[in-house]
């Protein structure tokens, strides 16, 4: 498990960048919310005052916290069909059968370009 720390000595200061949604609930009432942080939301009678008003809550919560990168190893399921590879590796039958499904595709791919060309051709 790997974690890095992002904390910053009290003297420097950093910008981040966050996405703000907008709200005009009334005139007098504009509602801004950070978004991904659904619980920080500031009104203000106008869009600077709310923006304002959030700026100082996020200031005063990230002041006495620190943001993380947690990255975390997962183990990764069996794929489902695994248990089904080389189910049919000593069956005496399965080169017949790869040989039908291959020129059964070959008819196909062919009936296809049949089709195909046909349309180029009314088209012209």
């Amino acid at each position: 498990m790997n974690m890095t720390t992002l904390t910053q000595p009290q003297t420097s200061t950093i910008k981040h960048n966050y996405d703000v949604l907008i709200e005009q609930k009334t005139e007098n009432k504009v509602i801004a919310t950070l978004l991904g942080w659904q619980d920080f939301q500031a009104e203000g009678t106008t869009k600077e005052e709310a923006l304002n008003n959030l700026n100082q809550m996020l200031n005063k919560k990230l002041e006495k916290t620190e943001i993380v990168s947690l990255e975390i190893e997962v183990l990764a399921p069996e794929h489902p069909w695994k248990k089904f590879a080389q189910m049919f590796k000593d069956d005496p039958d399965i080169e017949e059968l790869q040989a039908f499904i291959e020129e059964d595709r070959r008819q196909l791919d062919a009936q296809m370009n049949e089709y195909y060309c046909q349309l180029d051709a009314q088209e012209k």
